[in-house]
């Protein structure tokens, strides 16, 4: 049923039926690895083909968790009795006893997957998932980028309540190498898009973190872009894409893809600078994030104002999505029964 409560619950764990950013690429080789997101315990590997795979993270005889074991012969292997899984979760092979009838059985739930831009991105959810648009950026190869990811304690909406709130970005980071322009003073404004809204300041832009554009694709996201000093390097501005995972209700892995639209040789310099010179700064910004979101506490009440017409507008959307996966839900279980 879709009461307030059960709304709160749902966004605190993270809205099902829809893709979530689960971890970079890289990370996943011969070797099966565990994670958790949306509470759920996951195991995430390569098939013989080099595809990335995700299912729960338990098998279906003894209750061992996957992620402990190897993958054989393309096969996801149990290490506690050799069971073995291919990308569909069917149970190919129990060693132990050939021709058991679990043989050829649906032994683990899946979680379709994808890989785009150096990450795994997973459908959480039960039915068959829905497409999912990427951002033209990571189709462009005119856009380099590099990949960040980083665990936060505290709850997954509060580091996307940061995200739409701009004006944040004068105060916490006033100090950084980017964000250390522009007026302390404004007022907000939204406009909405096709996939969501734009939230900006009405008196300054391409000064300081000015303006996000949060969409929904499929998946939760946000673009902004952050002027560049012409020490960093070529390529004009500094844009940032975000995706943001819950692990549970107090935790959340966050995403931050580092790109500027540029080529050639100009490529090659501006790559060496930022790992060379610019990412420890990039990593102090998000560590000043990460301070304040980890220390809040749920309110029971909040006293906003009108620079949080951003959060307040993502909040209601999110909202939405919840209620009407509860209400989704209900309409499935009364046709079951």
């Amino acid at each position: 049923m879709a009461t307030g409560a059960n709304i709160e619950t749902v966004l605190r764990a993270g809205i099902p039926d829809q893709w979530y950013a689960l971890m970079p690429a890289r990370w996943v080789t011969d070797v099966p690895v565990g994670i958790r997101r949306l509470g759920k315990r996951l195991v995430v590997w390569r098939d013989g083909d080099g595809t990335i795979q995700v299912h729960y993270d338990r098998c279906p005889h003894r209750g061992a968790k996957l992620s402990q074991g190897h993958v054989i012969d393309g096969l996801l292997t149990c290490p506690y009795h050799g069971l073995q899984f291919d990308g569909n979760g069917t149970i190919m092979k129990v060693p132990a006893y050939p021709g058991c009838k679990l043989e050829g059985m649906q032994g683990v739930q899946c979680y379709r997957a994808v890989e785009k831009a150096d990450c795994v991105f997973a459908w959480m959810g039960a039915d068959d998932p829905t497409p999912i648009t990427f951002p033209e950026e990571f189709n462009n190869p005119e856009w380099s980028h590099f990949l960040c990811t980083a665990t936060w304690g505290g709850s997954h909406l509060h580091a996307m309540d940061n995200l739409v709130d701009p004006m944040h970005g004068t105060y916490l980071h006033a100090k950084s190498y980017t964000l250390a322009y522009g007026s302390g003073e404004d007022e907000m404004e939204t406009v909405k898009t096709d996939d969501g809204f734009i939230v900006r300041r009405t008196r300054q832009a391409g000064v300081n973190f000015d303006w996000t554009e949060y969409s929904f694709t499929g998946a939760d996201w946000v673009r902004l872009d952050l002027p560049y000093p012409s020490g960093a390097g070529p390529g004009g501005m500094f844009r940032i894409l975000g995706y943001v995972t819950p692990i549970d209700d107090k935790a959340c892995q966050v995403f931050f893809w580092r790109l500027r639209h540029i080529e050639g040789w100009q490529r090659d310099l501006w790559r060496f600078m930022y790992k060379s010179r610019l990412e420890k700064r990039h990593w102090n910004v998000l560590e000043q994030d990460r301070v304040v979101i980890e220390q809040m506490e749920e309110p029971d009440s909040e006293m906003l104002y009108q620079h949080d017409i951003g959060v307040t507008h993502l909040r209601r959307l999110l909202r939405k999505r919840a209620r009407d996966h509860l209400r989704s839900r209900d309409s499935l279980q009364v046709a079951a029964e």
